[in-house]
């Protein structure tokens, strides 16, 4: 690579470093041990697997949220059902916000 080009992105969305972080982040505070996501992410791996063959994308950081998202209700950190509100508001909003535009869940909306 010349000093001219670009390095290719670690992720391909800023989501999936996102995602990333908050694992990184919740094992830093002692959450989890990185034994326990490692278990919990590859079951569901291994469940998304079945239904179809993962890309490295969009998928697999789905499936990175969906372990979060588990491990989270295991340890009492979140409950399911929060983070079902909270995924249908930030779905809303998305779904809503024009192009281009920062989306932004209202607060209220999440109970």
């Amino acid at each position: 690579m010349s000093g001219s080009e670009a390095p290719e992105p670690v992720f391909q969305a800023p989501w999936h470093a996102q995602a990333f972080a908050l694992a990184v982040y919740l094992n830093e505070r002692g959450v989890f041990e990185w034994p326990e996501w490692t278990e919990v992410f590859g079951a569901v791996l291994a469940e998304n697997g079945l239904a179809k063959e993962l890309d490295g994308g969009d998928d697999y950081f789905l499936a990175w949220v969906t372990a979060l998202e588990h491990i989270c209700a295991a340890k009492s950190v979140a409950e399911m059902e929060a983070l079902s509100a909270l995924k249908s508001s930030w779905e809303r909003a998305y779904l809503s916000t024009p192009h281009g535009d920062p989306v932004r869940v209202e607060t209220g909306e999440v109970g």
